[in-house]
């Protein structure tokens, strides 16, 4: 079963489907963060560098198993040549 299928299917479950678009906007971030990352040529080791930090802090920044300040976003950001633009979308 394909990945695409397999959602399909869990996604009949409204359940399932609740809890996924629940995590929309943490999805929208990581998407992000990897997208910028990789615009910019650089690897999680050296994105850490940049900042001070190790690449395992990346890592978990990058997968949604850490709760980011606004600071650690800014800092990223500027690591991966990009300057962070905070904005409101009506719901």
């Amino acid at each position: 079963m394909s990945l695409s299928a397999l959602k399909q299917k869990a996604f009949e479950n409204p359940e399932v489907k609740s809890a996924y678009d629940e995590l929309g906007d943490e999805f929208e971030l990581i998407s992000t963060l990897i997208t910028m990352r990789e615009k910019s040529g650089l690897t999680q080791d050296e994105v850490a560098k940049k900042m001070g930090t190790r690449a395992p802090n990346i890592s978990r920044l990058e997968s949604g198993r850490a709760n980011p300040s606004l600071k650690t976003l800014v800092s990223y950001a500027h690591a991966c040549g990009f300057k962070l633009d905070l904005g409101f979308k009506h719901a």
